[in-house]
């Protein structure tokens, strides 16, 4: 089944695969706020990217909870890197909800100022960090519907690109349940 909808001129869509193939402006990294490349999708990001991700990261220096900062794509099919700095699961009563709104928030406002059309997404903080796939989701794709509300006709796509089959089937239910067909343009 397709993982599909448009909304005020955007399509939001879903992708099962590896991010680090995937061609598109903005490619979101679920860091750490070191920047250090650690495991999962930043793990894969920084090796298929090159020395010269580690490098900017390391000019960088740190990202808070709940931001991004940008960075060159290196070798990896993108024009930009949003490192994005989800929270750690910690039980829920510790802001982690508005943390992960704000680091999906932060992602796409850096692609409206750096004019990057099509963002690639991957399901943050749900690896290392722990944070409950179901909920994950439904703030992932709420965030996207509320930056949409505020910024319509701006971003061409976004794609959330899920590793595997759970996190595309929760995402998908979620999709489906915030973007019903009746909203689509």
């Amino acid at each position: 089944m397709l993982g599909l909808r448009h909304y005020r001129s955007t399509a939001v869509d879903l992708f099962q695969g590896d991010i680090t193939s995937f061609v598109c402006d903005l490619m979101v990294n679920a860091a750490n706020e070191g920047l250090v490349g650690g495991g999962g999708v930043d793990g894969a990001i920084h090796r298929v990217g090159g020395p010269s991700i580690a490098a900017a990261c390391l000019a960088l220096g740190h990202c808070a909870t709940g931001s991004a900062v940008l960075t060159e794509a290196g070798l990896l099919p993108a024009k930009k890197i949003a490192h994005a700095v989800g929270p750690v699961w910690r039980g829920g009563g510790h802001g982690e909800a508005a943390a992960l709104r704000s680091v999906y928030l932060s992602c796409l406002t850096l692609a409206v100022e750096h004019q990057l059309r099509h963002v690639a997404l991957p399901s943050i903080s749900t690896g290392a960090f722990a944070y409950p796939l179901e909920a994950a989701a439904s703030i992932a794709l709420s965030s996207v519907r509320e930056f949409l509300d505020a910024h319509p006709s701006v971003l061409r796509r976004i794609t959330f690109v899920l590793f595997d089959r759970p996190h595309y089937q929760t995402y998908q239910k979620a999709l489906f349940k915030i973007f019903p067909e009746t909203d689509e343009d």
